[in-house]
């Protein structure tokens, strides 16, 4: 059986392969450059979970297969939650990265460590072609620190460390430690278990 992930984000692809193949046996995970090319939709929901819904409905619509997708983002508490849903935009087009953790940086300059809290939140959307839907969500708490460091893992995790490794960014985690804690594997771990009946 063939579930396709609707991502063309290499890390996040491979990392979401990665965790669902330890619990999924006999599934072929695709992403989107492995299919039929079809228009994406615009994430404009205002939620993780809409987003993530958005882009699964899509993902059957064109390609009939069962399809996983996920939105996430960085939550953080001296901005109000943001930036949210916007975290890949959140310094314009094109999407960067280093120029999305750059603004960060010079938004928190003046905040005190002690209120540099954060999380990743990550919804995890599954739907069939006949309609049924299931979401999980999942969450990592931690905060922002000062400086980019590390080098692994992508978005925003050269600024944030996890409340589990006090002393390294979720960049400078191997992929095991990442993969234990991360709001995408908590919410892919959450998911796979229910993933064989959801299909059958």
């Amino acid at each position: 059986m063939k579930v396709l992930v609707a991502s063309r984000n290499a890390r996040k692809l491979e990392e979401m392969q990665r965790i669902l193949a330890e619990h999924l046996q006999g599934v072929e995970v695709v992403g989107l450059d492995d299919v039929t090319p079809f228009e994406e939709p615009v994430e404009d929901q205002p939620t993780f979970e809409g987003n993530a819904l958005l882009k699964a409905r899509a993902g059957v619509a064109a390609t009939g297969l069962p399809t996983i997708a996920d939105d996430s983002g960085l939550c953080v508490d001296a901005l109000n939650g943001m930036p949210g849903v916007l975290s890949a935009r959140w310094s314009g087009p094109p999407k960067s990265d280093e120029r999305n953790n750059q603004l960060l940086l010079a938004q928190l300059a003046d905040v005190p460590d002690e209120r540099r809290t954060a999380h990743f939140a990550c919804a995890v959307a599954l739907v069939r072609a006949d309609g049924r839907e299931l979401v999980v969500e999942g969450r990592m708490e931690g905060r922002v620190i000062r400086e980019v460091r590390g080098t692994g893992g992508f978005g925003y995790d050269v600024l944030f460390v996890a409340d589990e490794h006090p002393g390294r960014t979720t960049a400078e985690l191997s992929r095991e430690d990442k993969d234990a804690i991360s709001h995408r594997g908590r919410a892919l771990r959450e998911l796979a278990p229910l993933v064989a009946d959801f299909l059958a």
